[in-house]
């Protein structure tokens, strides 16, 4: 397979980021001699040349999103080219392994994977058939690999321009944005996260001078603004200040964003003012819940009177707060609901929560340490294991009906790019209907529409 297009890696959604999957696994494969080629379905068209001269396909799958689309891809490559190998690889691939292995997977390969692609590619071209160490197939288990790689930078230049992309959108401009990663995996066990299953509380992380490097050939095509994908940006902080000290002394226009858990902003205040001096336009918390019940049972590691503290200290650093919500648990009330959506008008942050976040309904994948804790077990439903998630049944069918017309709303109002202040109205509207209140006045009767708003991408992010 040391031929162009004879190993095809595919992303199927990324989140609108240019895909890290896909650029650091062919660079990996690149330095071992191959040449492989990449393909974005989210922003490109799928190449049905492509898909069919490859001998191995890999699909990254990151997400449940992704995976959902990367089954659907994989069929469609089983009929142009059948003698293909295909092995899905990334975080939700190990966890659905089963599933994929009994029907369009050749192989899976999850946590640190890009060594093992590679050997998967060497085993192949001498002939075998992937029965390489790490590389789960059908009756051999799915396990993630967990141990250092030693990375050479991401290769782009096979992908689409970041123009095709998510872009940072402030002070009324629109302007190109880059996706990096400083370190992988975390070292919390929130139950509802899917990382905890795959990389069992390790990180590892990215070394500082590829990180870098990555960080200037963006900046060298276009990038004003850096989001820091790591799970958790400050599970190593010395590290990761280390970075954005290095970035911001060489491009010191350069803003960055990134995501950290609420106990570690508690813990690591004394970063925020500094990491605000060095361009941080806004961050990104899993605050979840307003509900300590709800915050309990997904052992969040922080409360209720957490999170305000945490607003304050982000807010305090000139840095905008973007909280991401699980609005839709089995222990979520009505009343939870409601006190989440005053919070988010009463802090003033309506501009800084994504519609979408209004409608996120808790997702229990294979694999999911959720099935461990009786908290769950009433409320669970049997395995959809073509939608990769086990359903479950609120015990206030209030909820549920309220979850499926929210969820229509604002997709509805994504697809006509409404005022998130419009939306915000519509849900709460919504929300005090359903719980047989008398619809309450506009909170944002008189915002005006072009208010100068906070910092976002142009893509809604959620943890």
């Amino acid at each position: 397979m040391r031929c162009p297009g004879d190993i095809l890696l595919i992303s199927c959604y990324e989140l609108g980021h240019q895909p890290l999957g896909i650029a650091s696994p062919v660079a990996f494969l690149e330095r071992a001699g191959y040449a492989p080629e990449a393909m974005d379905i989210s922003v490109e068209d799928f190449d049905d040349e492509k898909a069919s001269r490859a001998k191995l396909v890999g699909i990254s799958v990151p997400m449940h999103t992704a995976l959902r689309l990367g089954v659907r891809v994989a069929e469609r490559i089983r009929e142009i080219n059948p003698g293909c190998h295909i092995c899905f690889y990334g975080l939700y691939a190990v966890l659905n392994a089963e599933y994929l292995l009994d029907h369009v997977a050749d192989s899976v390969v999850g946590g640190e994977s890009e060594e093992t692609l590679v050997a998967l590619a060497r085993d192949l071209d001498l002939g075998g058939k992937g029965d390489v160490q790490g590389v789960a197939r059908r009756g051999r288990p799915a396990r993630a690999i967990l141990r250092r790689l030693t990375f050479p930078v991401p290769n782009r230049a096979g992908l689409p321009p970041l123009k095709k992309y998510a872009h940072i959108e402030r002070h009324g401009s629109r302007d190109l944005a880059g996706y990096v990663e400083a370190s992988r995996g975390c070292l919390h066990l929130c139950l509802h996260c899917p990382i905890p299953p795959v990389y069992e509380g390790r990180f590892f992380v990215v070394p500082r001078e590829i990180v870098l490097e990555d960080i200037r050939r963006l900046a060298r095509d276009g990038a004003t603004h850096i989001t820091f994908g790591d799970p958790d940006f400050l599970n190593g902080p010395g590290h990761s200040l280390a970075i954005v000290r290095a970035v911001h002394a060489e491009f010191p226009a350069l803003t960055f964003d990134f995501t950290a858990k609420v106990e570690h902003i508690l813990e690591r205040r004394a970063l925020f003012p500094e990491l605000g001096q060095l361009g941080c336009a806004f961050m990104v918390s899993a605050v979840e819940s307003l509900s300590d019940t709800v915050l309990t049972n997904l052992e969040k590691g922080h409360t209720r009177a957490d999170i305000f503290e945490a607003f304050g200290i982000v807010r305090d650093a000139g840095i905008a707060f973007r909280p991401t919500w699980v609005a839709f648990t089995p222990w979520t009330t009505l009343d939870d609901y409601l006190d989440m959506l005053e919070f988010i008008a009463a802090e003033g942050l309506v501009d800084h929560v994504d519609p979408v976040q209004y409608a996120i309904r808790l997702l229990v994948p294979p694999g999911s340490m959720l099935l461990d804790r009786p908290g769950i077990q009433p409320y669970l439903d049997s395995l959809d294991q073509a939608a990769f998630t086990y359903r479950w049944i609120h015990p206030d069918s209030r909820m549920d009906d309220l979850q499926r017309t929210v969820s229509a709303v604002v997709e509805e109002a994504a697809r006509g790019d409404e005022d998130p202040a419009i939306t915000f109205e519509r849900v709460r509207a919504l929300a005090y209907t359903a719980h047989g209140e008398r619809r309450p006045a506009r909170v944002f009767a008189a915002l005006p529409g072009d208010r100068s708003r906070p910092p976002r991408l142009t893509e809604p992010w959620f943890c």
